[in-house]
């Protein structure tokens, strides 16, 4: 018999990565998807088969905010993994709507789980997307964060992620729940959404490529991340819930690098010269052509968190050792790839 899943967030970059590795892996793959009045799957449509003649793949409506679609979905499928990576993700926007936040990333855990408790779902295991916006503030002289790591998160979205963590935690221990956290440091791609930053930089320099004109404004470039890549992430929370305990887990890279550097990257690889000038609020890059500087990129303000975390970097040691998994990509691996697939995108878009 075929194993089935079921993913929360199915439309997301987690989502479609996911729902591709399992359905190669020979699972039948159900996703929840909210109603709305636009088409939000583009991330799946390549998968995605007319529902009469679908076989191994499944959409259903439903939200993290309404606990019985979810009983409804689960008592039907009785699912033997299930992957909650359905959450309000983007942190900057989590302190204009902290609440919404709350209820998606932070009680919809609690939802799930509790759906899986009342339809008696023993046999089903569970992961849960975690957030290394978990950990927000280094104290010390710590250098990278790891399971043990004091947890002070900086935000609504990490506070609601912080409650995620610590319930998929207790339903283990207290109901013997086969339940665990996958604490994800950033990863990219590009299926990434427009509005993060990797993403808001490869399209900005896909579109100069092209011939635009427009400005890059940017947040804090000194804020550094580990940044790695979600095929790799994907594959290990598969590879999280095929263990013979359930466990929580830091997935990351061990390696961080700041905003500008990311730029950087970009430009090393695009062969492009710029000339950082200015300092804070003050900084500016200039594009170097031919002798002539064209200003690119301009700080603003508004970009900047309420509450800011300059430093994030996973150890990862744990997972790749027990998990016995070896990154296939690294930062320019990862570069690459977003630009080209935005740079094909860029002048499709300009032919229309």
């Amino acid at each position: 018999m075929k194993k089935k899943a079921l993913i929360t967030g199915i439309t997301g970059q987690d989502g479609s990565y996911l729902a591709e590795f399992l359905l190669q892996k020979g699972y039948v793959v159900h996703g929840i998807k909210r109603k709305s009045s636009t088409f939000n799957t583009s991330r799946i449509d390549h998968i995605y088969e007319d529902f009469h003649e679908a076989k191994n793949f499944f959409l259903h409506y439903g939200d993290l905010t309404d606990s019985n679609s979810l009983v409804n979905i689960l008592s039907k499928i009785r699912p033997h993994e299930i992957y909650n990576l359905g959450a309000q993700s983007h942190v900057g926007h989590s302190f204009e709507i902290p609440e919404y936040t709350s209820e998606v990333s932070g009680i919809g855990s609690l939802r799930v789980l509790e759906a899986m408790r009342f339809l008696k779902l023993k046999t089903t295991k569970y992961y849960q997307a975690s957030t290394s916006e978990l950990f927000g503030e280094t104290f010390g002289k710590i250098n990278s964060f790891n399971e043990n790591s004091l947890m002070v998160p900086k935000s609504p979205y990490g506070v609601s992620k912080l409650y995620s963590y610590w319930i998929t935690k207790i339903y283990r221990q207290a109901y013997g729940f086969y339940a665990c956290n996958g604490i994800l440091f950033n990863h990219e791609s590009p299926r990434r959404g427009e509005t993060f930053v990797t993403r808001k930089i490869t399209m900005f320099f896909a579109k100069k490529i092209c011939g635009s004109n427009e400005l890059l404004y940017i947040g804090n470039l000194d804020a550094k991340r580990d940044w790695g890549h979600a095929k790799d992430y994907v594959e290990i929370q598969w590879k999280i819930l095929q263990q013979k305990k359930p466990d929580d887990y830091v997935i990351a890279t061990g390696k961080a690098i700041s905003v500008r550097d990311f730029i950087n990257e970009c430009c090393k690889y695009l062969k492009l010269k710029i000339k950082w000038e200015g300092k804070g609020l003050n900084e500016k890059a200039y594009l170097i052509n031919k002798g002539k500087k064209n200003l690119i990129i301009k700080v603003d303000k508004k970009y900047y968190r309420p509450l800011e975390i300059d430093y994030l970097k996973g150890n990862p040691k744990k997972a790749l050792k027990k998990l016995k998994y070896k990154l296939k990509y690294n930062i320019k691996h990862l570069v690459k790839e977003m630009l080209d697939a935005d740079i094909g995108l860029a002048r499709k878009n300009k032919l229309k």
